[in-house]
């Protein structure tokens, strides 16, 4: 594979992810939209790494930074997702109107 293919790859899941966010209304849905828009940009800097500069380890903590970012911001997603539905029994997004600040 080269790396055209690669981008293709991540256009494709960031396309996907962006229509996902897009055009649903339930709050998990939208988080796994969101998702599959940060993998989108994993996949692409990760091929730029790897095609660009293989020596350089810097390709790969940028990697790891980022699936750590994306780990804690799912756990993080998800539980006030949880505690939302558990105190006013809401699943949807226009029903999260109460939380602006």
């Amino acid at each position: 594979m080269n790396l055209q293919m690669f981008l293709l790859l991540a256009a494709a899941l960031f396309a996907v992810g962006l229509f996902g966010a897009l055009s649903q209304q339930a709050v998990v849905m939208v988080m796994m939209g969101l998702e599959l828009m940060i993998n989108g940009l994993v996949v692409a800097g990760a091929a730029f790494w790897y095609f660009l500069a293989p020596d350089a380890p810097d390709g790969q903590a940028f990697v790891l930074v980022v699936l750590a970012a994306m780990t804690v911001e799912m756990a993080m997603g998800f539980a006030v997702t949880t505690l939302f539905f558990r105190a006013k029994d809401a699943d949807m997004t226009d029903m999260a109107g109460e939380l602006r600040g």
